[in-house]
């Protein structure tokens, strides 16, 4: 992540909280005191954020002194002292929910994603995340999956081409291998595309298309589709998505595509519960 985009982010976090002035410590707290503080996880899971943290004491009061002692993608355990921190004590005190609601968010997306890429670690397959993404953080978000394991799915529209079932339906007139045809000869990109039957896919094996994606499609099938792309010795690539969970997500790797798009790791994680906790404010 750019370092412009992480300001940007937390200078808005902090305007939303903040307001026009935290009234009850700047009435309280003198602008000369000073406080230390410690991070603490109160659970277990994979750490995100740290340096995202780091950043919003600092755009408070730059001399902030902020120590990580775990870094992003490290575990944590309930009671480990994740960081330092010391300097102003309006800073640390006007900082700390949007801090802890980062680290926090963002650890939740990580460990989210490690539990899949645990499951799955006997087989050859990527574990994705998708664009079902909170606006505007996109960028966080997916760093937070590649803290967890994961692998990032297309940034966005641009990045590469995806033609969905909404898209063949807008170009109706034309068979499915005609519409990859056209957009392969007028774009030089990776395509994939969706399909939600065996039907469909035998069809698409037969086209330019890069990577197809098995939509909703049972393990069943899935399997059955990796055997006829195997049988074909096609270059295409298989994904997986769609209803797919911690309890069934071996059932889907064993089939051997090559990836599987979550979007729960994003749109359906809990956060891990972390705490700012004062140790001193002389």
């Amino acid at each position: 992540m750019k370092s412009v985009y992480i300001k940007t982010v937390v200078h808005l976090a902090l305007a939303e909280d903040i307001g026009r002035g935290d009234i009850t410590t700047n009435h309280l707290i003198s602008s000369h005191a000073r406080a230390r503080a410690r991070l603490i996880a109160k659970s277990e899971g994979t750490l995100c954020g740290v340096e995202i943290a780091r950043e919003v004491f600092k755009a408070l009061h730059s001399k902030v002194n902020f120590h990580a002692l775990i870094k992003d993608g490290q575990t944590v355990r309930r009671d480990d002292v994740i960081a330092e921190i010391s300097g102003s004590a309006r800073a640390l005190l006007s900082g700390e929910r949007v801090a802890i609601n980062l680290l926090s968010f963002l650890s939740g997306i990580a460990t989210q994603t490690r539990r899949f890429v645990d499951q799955v670690k006997p087989y050859k397959v990527d574990i994705m995340d998708t664009r079902k993404t909170t606006p505007l953080l996109r960028q966080m978000e997916r760093y937070a999956v590649r803290c967890g394991g994961g692998v990032n799915h297309r940034f966005n529209l641009h990045y590469m081409g995806m033609i969905k079932d909404n898209h063949l339906i807008s170009c109706r007139e034309r068979s499915m291998v005609e519409v990859i045809e056209t957009f392969k000869k007028m774009v030089k990109t990776t395509l994939e595309v969706e399909v939600d039957n065996l039907d469909q896919f035998k069809e698409i094996l037969r086209s330019r298309a890069d990577i197809i994606l098995l939509d909703n499609m049972p393990p069943q099938q899935i399997a059955q589709a990796v055997k006829l792309r195997n049988k074909s010795k096609s270059p295409i690539l298989l994904e997986a998505s769609g209803g797919i969970t911690l309890k069934n997500i071996k059932r889907y790797a064993a089939t051997g595509v090559e990836r599987i798009s979550i979007g729960a790791l994003t749109h359906s994680r809990q956060v891990l519960d972390i705490s700012l906790e004062f140790i001193a404010i002389p």
